[in-house]
């Protein structure tokens, strides 16, 4: 295990819905590849903060490498509304373009 995910985990323990934390353990998983780890981290991150559209892009982008494109198109699909719900205009315009790539 590499430090930053020891130092995650540890953080973690702490404050089991810790919505950034569950998001930085799922970055760290999916940089390592594994991407079904990481997957069910941003599902957890998620559930801890909906609002979170990066959560569902980079989710989105561990289904595509797993082949679930029509997966990936519907984690879009929500983490758009939820941008679009939280007024995250950044967020809002690369999750619509990420979903326009997909198409």
């Amino acid at each position: 295990m590499s430090d930053r995910l020891a130092q995650l985990t540890r953080m973690l323990e702490r404050e089991p819905g810790d919505a950034f934390c569950l998001y930085g353990l799922a970055q760290e998983y999916a940089k390592q590849g594994d991407l079904a780890t990481a997957i069910v981290y941003y599902d957890r991150a998620i559930a801890a903060d909906p609002s979170h559209g990066y959560s569902y892009f980079h989710k989105a982008r561990c289904e595509e490498e797993r082949g679930s494109v029509d997966a990936a198109k519907q984690t879009l699909q929500r983490g758009l509304e939820q941008a679009i719900a939280a007024h995250d205009a950044k967020a809002t315009h690369e999750i619509r373009a990420y979903l326009d790539e997909l198409a």
